[in-house]
């Protein structure tokens, strides 16, 4: 199995930021550490979490990456570069490995349509049925680091 690069995390810890606490995200979601929805044994966060120290948020962070790892493994099995598989690794940790599946960025990837693949970054931008800026920078950084 492939693991993210150090720039693909930089991105995640980034635009997530840290939260010690549970709180609900643009998307309505209970989150908490680097934008972790699950705790240490798989079950959602709740609203009534405990707080969390940096070193068990890197935990929830890792246990999600090996989820997202592994389905990217699985939905794109053709090769990537580190950059490209940074990026994607990055989106699918934002977005859930779902919106991945059907995305039209893993069709174009799957094609060998790389630079098309790097534009369809800039149209997941929304939560919550709003563009929001945050989004369309985190997804140009991804564009970028795929491209580069």
């Amino acid at each position: 199995m492939r693991h993210i690069n150090a720039d693909g995390l930089a991105i995640i810890k980034k635009w997530e930021g840290w939260r010690e606490s549970p709180y609900l995200c643009s998307a309505s979601r209970w989150t908490i550490g680097w934008g972790s929805t699950w705790d240490i044994n798989g079950a959602p966060i709740r609203p009534d979490h405990g707080n969390i120290t940096r070193k068990e948020g890197e935990a929830l962070l890792r246990r999600e990456m090996r989820h997202v790892e592994t389905a990217i493994d699985r939905l794109i099995p053709s090769e990537m570069t580190d950059n490209m598989h940074g990026a994607v690794c990055s989106f699918a940790y934002n977005l859930g490995t779902g919106a991945l599946q059907r995305s039209t960025l893993r069709s174009m990837i799957l094609r060998g349509a790389y630079e098309d693949a790097a534009d369809q970054f800039l149209r997941w931008v929304r939560a919550g049925g709003r563009i929001l800026r945050g989004l369309q920078l985190r997804r140009a950084e991804e564009r970028e680091l795929f491209l580069s």
